[in-house]
């Protein structure tokens, strides 16, 4: 039966303009998002295949495109909608951080920072930069690879921070293995920036670790 012959609270669109996004399942919201099914099969029955079979919706969004590909229905233009709705998503966490007057909220920063790095495949070691009333100026990635105390270069970190013009910054880096407790080479980083960019008064308000679920923030565990 296809979705235009179910009952109209049933039907996922009108669902959501009667009761709100936030009563939709997730099978719901992508079922909206793909529009369609494939012949036999509702967008419905094609979103709860996709969840079941890359596990959830994170592991979809963050998906190799090679094995999207292989799923029928979902072809490089539906990979493009979804990268596309996943960057829209940051961005939208991103314009939030910049039009407040300060960012006065921790979760602000931790939401948007693990937005931006969980799910990569390699650590990624970035720099949001703030003004000296710490509204955002801009985010970075600076170093990729294994994050050790020899793959991040102090001297690179204060001229970008400079550049920018910064007056205060928050470190964040992810941990690919998922698990967000930091490592001792973790705090030596931390304090060997802390120690460089005080050269220049440039204070450095938090370093996170970003895991796949949760992030952990140093300066509130009182290790920075």
């Amino acid at each position: 039966m296809a979705i235009t012959d179910w009952p109209e609270d049933d039907r996922p669109r009108e669902k959501l303009l009667r009761r709100g996004r936030r009563a939709l399942s997730d099978v719901e919201l992508l079922a909206i998002f793909l529009r369609t099914g494939v012949r036999g099969r509702t967008a419905i029955d094609l979103a709860r295949e996709l969840l079941r079979e890359f596990g959830g919706l994170r592991a979809l969004l963050e998906a190799d495109p090679a094995r999207l590909h292989r799923h029928k229905g979902m072809g490089p233009a539906k990979y493009v909608q979804l990268s596309a709705a996943l960057e829209l998503g940051c961005r939208y966490l991103e314009t939030g951080l910049r039009r407040a007057n300060a960012l006065t909220d921790p979760r602000d920063a931790r939401d948007y920072l693990h937005a931006r790095l969980t799910g990569h495949d390699r650590e990624v070691f970035a720099c949001l930069m703030l003004d000296n009333r710490h509204r955002v100026i801009a985010f970075e990635e600076l170093f990729y690879g294994s994050i050790d105390a020899a793959s991040i270069h102090a001297r690179e970190v204060v001229k970008t921070v400079l550049r920018h013009n910064a007056a205060a910054v928050i470190f964040a880096h992810n941990h690919p293995s998922g698990v967000a407790e930091p490592s001792q080479s973790d705090l030596h980083i931390t304090r060997r920036l802390q120690s460089a960019l005080a050269l220049v008064e440039v204070r450095v308000l938090d370093h996170i670790i970003v895991g796949d679920t949760l992030t952990v923030s140093l300066a509130e565990r009182g290790q920075m």
